[in-house]
């Protein structure tokens, strides 16, 4: 039958099948297919996925990312490779794709500019290139694309001014020149844009006065300006913006008096972001009509007065920050405010220190929210007793009174918070006995009474890390099991009535981590204290004060180290909050960068540029203004337990250890300030380490391993990379003074720069031995107990052995068995006693090194050669993993035998 003669669906049949046929065989080699392979020659995936299916053995319009029309089923609509693991440039030949209406390459690492091709994509309506290294400044063609409606380049580094022209596009809802390098003023045509609903320009450089003629964006529901240079007040014509849910001005130069009708203008706000100016005046009363607020958020400006008493209206509060104004209360009516947020069953955090509150501290403040966190009333006027139902706050973590009149005693009730990490009392009027209860929090960190009349015993509390008790009543010995407190690395314990011999273990051995001065009946010590030796009788007198002096020793804790006490003490006297320095010299070797500028080059550290966790913080990729270059942030997690510990490790490393496979020679910068909020904040600043760690090569997670194939590395890779690592290894241990134990290698603290060299990073659990002790176990008070990752970590030390040289080459042998085998030590397969030191030992390792290892030579040598530097490999890994530490190799031995290895194979 002719096809013409065919019924109506044997015709459709045909149809599709023709269609089918030409969307998957016939040749395009011009039009929008080879305008795609061009933009893809400017590419690079990494080895990934993302562009595999870019090649003429398919139909352009099947490729990964790409998207057709249905009427013109040949033409390009869309491109959307979004966290495809991208670096390069955007490619001229993406103005070719004329019929495009949407753009995605957002979380990748291009950089460059953008074309000034893409003038050409009339159609163009999505332009969202949102966490980059894209730069230069914003082309002006951009403005021929007159239907874009969403224009997001967040978090990249476009320089210039913010350009008039975007004012005429008249169908743009959102438009975000966010965290960028942006100069300049706030150009009034953006109010020509009457479509607009977000304008978003926070992280920027940009000055001057907020243009009145953005009021006439009556659609606008989020205008975010903050972390800028704008001066002058805000607008009146912004109270028109009646749909507004969304306002951020902090950290500006903006000042002024907020009008009287502020919230009732803007019944719809959800978030207001104010800190960080300089307002003043009173605030508007009216905000309670706001009854959708969530942020409210006026720290560090100069508004005083009376808080509005029923700010409770605000049922969905979570976060409530005024610190560092003029705000008082006098009066019990006056603290009505804060008896009113018992109303908001979601508030996470009140923050009211550096105010002028006076008066008593409402016991109601024990009613408020289930969900509280952190409740700050620091710095002010107070006086009274605290609440004592504040243990009914079951999930309260910080809890600070510092500066204030407080007196009576300290409630037993504090016991019963159970999640709470920091308590700070300082500088009040508190007497009485030390509550036994303190021992009940078994996750607080920091622990501060100074300055007070307590006395009485103290509890251990085991987890403490900062210990600080000066100018109180405390008297009889330092208690022993101070020195047993594992994580403890500062303590305070001058000007009280303490006698006896001072310990000699723990954070006693340092004479810089503790402080007795004003105990004049000290005796004995370390030598650094220069104290009188203790007389016989003090010695034998210890044991029967024993007792008595295990109540008065163990609890409180300071919120930073030593040096970093007195200037928080200065700076909440001052009101002011800045930088407090790093501990170990680190900041006189390094420059130090402002928390402000670490949150910018981070996009406010958001979760697009996480790039990794650790036990004790995250690390992000970032852009830093003053490098103009990709680095690594460590942000240090400070509510962790051992955090703050492991920053100080990692400080004391970096000012002592030069190597060049330490990634640690790498630092940029460093940071140790406070956030937004006034939390203290630390963080490191490494070179980016563009492939990553050695983890990720040898155990990809499901989208890597899209994105590259599965222990890619060859044998030379291999052998290289574990040079490199036992090469600072016995640097470390035999050359370092004093000599150092990483306590934590492991594949993960393994990073690869471009050339793949190895740096061993992450010193958070290293430890310093004492000198001449770097081929033996160093005394028993080093011992941290279990130090590392199972599966690397040394046996022994899980049976309380102490910290050796010997962990390191231990960790070092598993290390070199799982290059070999690709198999982790916590793999599923390893129980019952098998494990990969057994495992090579019994099966042998030309069974468990991957078969697909002998592709990747290239045939540079003889399959005998290849097999000989397995075994040879195998061999060193089970010498270092051997039962007793007597029997594993020293790393010098180690690093000669692989030396050899590589100029024989190589």
């Amino acid at each position: 039958m002719s096809p013409l003669c065919a019924p109506l669906p044997v015709l459709i049949s045909l149809l599709f099948a023709s269609v089918t046929a030409k969307a998957t065989i016939s040749p395009w080699p011009e039009g929008d297919g080879a305008a795609l392979l061009a933009f893809k020659e400017k590419l690079d995936d990494g080895g990934g996925t993302a562009l595999l299916s870019w090649n003429q053995s398919s139909h352009f319009c099947t490729w990964q990312g790409v998207t057709c029309g249905r009427r013109h089923l040949e033409r390009v609509t869309a491109i959307n490779l979004t966290a495809a693991g991208l670096t390069g440039q955007i490619s001229p030949s993406i103005g070719n794709l004329s019929f495009l209406r949407s753009i995605f390459l957002n979380n990748n690492s291009l950089h460059g500019g953008i074309p000034s091709s893409i003038g050409h994509l009339r159609r163009l309506r999505f332009l969202v290139l949102r966490f980059n290294s894209l730069g230069e400044e914003i082309p002006l063609e951009l403005v021929n694309c007159s239907e874009l409606t969403i224009i997001n380049l967040h978090g990249n580094r476009f320089v210039g001014s913010v350009p008039p022209w975007l004012g005429s596009f008249k169908r743009l809802t959102s438009l975000y020149l966010s965290n960028n390098s942006l100069t300049g003023v706030i150009p009034t045509s953006l109010a020509n844009a009457s479509s607009l609903e977000v304008l978003a320009l926070h992280y920027n450089h940009i000055e001057g006065v907020i243009p009145e003629v953005l009021g006439r964006l009556a659609r606008l529901r989020t205008l975010n300006l903050g972390v800028n240079n704008l001066t002058g007040t805000i607008p009146t014509s912004l109270y028109n913006l009646t749909s507004l849910q969304g306002l951020g001005m902090a950290v500006n130069h903006l000042s002024g008096e907020l009008p009287a009708d502020f919230g009732s203008k803007f019944r719809n706000l959800r978030k207001l972001l104010l800190s960080s100016n300089k307002f003043s005046g009173p605030f508007p009363s009216s905000i309670t009509n706001c009854s959708d607020l969530e942020n409210f958020e006026l720290a560090s400006n100069n508004f005083s007065g009376r808080l509005p008493p029923n700010m409770g209206r605000l049922a969905k509060l979570t976060w409530f920050i005024i610190f560092g104004n003029h705000f008082e209360a006098q009066t019990a009516n006056d603290w009505d405010f804060l008896a009113s947020l018992t109303n908001c069953s979601n508030l996470e955090s009140v923050y009211l220190q550096s105010n002028n509150f006076g008066g008593s501290l409402p016991h109601l403040v024990a009613n408020l929210s289930e969900k509280l966190q952190n409740l700050c009333v620091s710095d002010n006027l107070i006086s009274g007793s605290i609440p004592p139902g504040i243990g009914n706050l079951a999930a309260l973590q910080r809890f600070v009174l510092s500066y204030n009149n407080f007196i009576g005693d300290i409630p037993e009730g504090i016991g019963r918070l159970r999640h709470l990490r920091v308590l700070v009392l300082d500088d009040n009027s508190l007497s009485g006995h030390i509550p036994p209860t303190l021992g009940n929090l078994t996750l607080l960190l920091i622990l501060n009474a100074s300055l007070n009349a307590l006395r009485g015993t103290l509890s251990s509390i085991k987890g403490l890390e900062q210990l600080y008790i000066s100018h109180n009543d405390l008297s009889g010995g330092i208690p022993l099991f101070f020195q047993n407190l594992s994580f403890l690395y500062a303590i305070d314990l001058s000007f009280n009535r303490l006698e006896g011999p001072v310990p000699t273990n723990g954070v006693f051995q340092n004479i810089s981590s503790f402080f007795i001065a004003g105990n004049n009946e000290l005796c004995g010590g370390i030598q650094e204290l220069h104290l009188p030796a203790c007389p016989m009788q003090h010695l034998e007198r210890k044991k029967s004060k024993l007792v008595p002096l295990l109540i008065a020793g163990s609890s409180l804790c300071f919120v930073l180290l030593w040096i970093i006490i007195f200037v928080l003490i200065y700076r909440r006297r001052s009101k002011k909050m800045q930088s407090t320095p790093l501990s170990s010299g680190l900041d006189a070797q390094y420059p130090m960068i402002s928390y402000a500028e670490l949150s910018r080059s981070t996009a406010g550290f958001d979760a697009a540029n996480l790039i990794g966790r650790g036990s004790y913080g995250s690390v992000y990729k970032a852009t830093l203004d003053s490098e103009n270059r990709a680095v690594a942030v460590k942000v240090f997690d400070l509510q962790q337990l051992g955090s703050s510990q492991s920053f100080i490790a990692e400080c004391e490393a970096l000012s002592r250890i030069r190597h060049r496979n330490l990634d640690l020679i790498k630092i940029i910068t460093c940071c140790s300030s406070i956030d937004l909020n006034g939390d203290d904040f630390k963080a490191l600043v490494f070179e980016f380490m563009p492939n990553k760690s050695l983890d990720r090569w040898l155990h990809p997670n499901l989208e890597e391993a899209h994105h590259q194939n599965a222990r890619n590395l060859r044998l030379t890779e291999m052998l290289n990379i574990g040079i490199d690592v036992a090469e600072a290894l016995d640097y470390l241990h035999n050359n370092c003074k004093p000599p150092v134990v990483h306590c934590d290698l492991k594949p993960s603290n393994i990073l690869l720069d471009e050339e793949m060299v190895a740096h061993v990073g992450d010193f958070g659990l290293s430890k310093f031995l004492p000198e001449g002790m770097s081929r033996c176990l160093a005394d028993r008070s080093n011992s941290f107990g279990l130090r590392g990752t199972i599966g690397y970590v040394l046996p022994e030390y899980g049976e309380g052995s102490p910290v050796s040289t010997s962990g390191d080459v231990y960790s070092f042998g598993v290390l070199l068995m799982e290059l070999l085998s690709g198999k982790s030590p916590l793999d599923d397969m390893f129980k019952d006693g098998l494990n990969l030191h057994t495992l090579v030992e019994t099966r042998g390792v030309l069974e468990i090194v991957d078969p697909a290892s002998l592709l990747r030579e290239n045939g540079t040598n003889s399959l005998n050669s290849i097999e000989e530097c397995w075994i040879s490999l195998a061999r060193i890994g089970l010498a270092c993993t051997k039962r007793m530490p007597g029997d594993r190799m020293h790393m010098s031995d180690v690093v000669a035998h692989l030396r050899s290895l590589r100029n024989l194979f190589v």
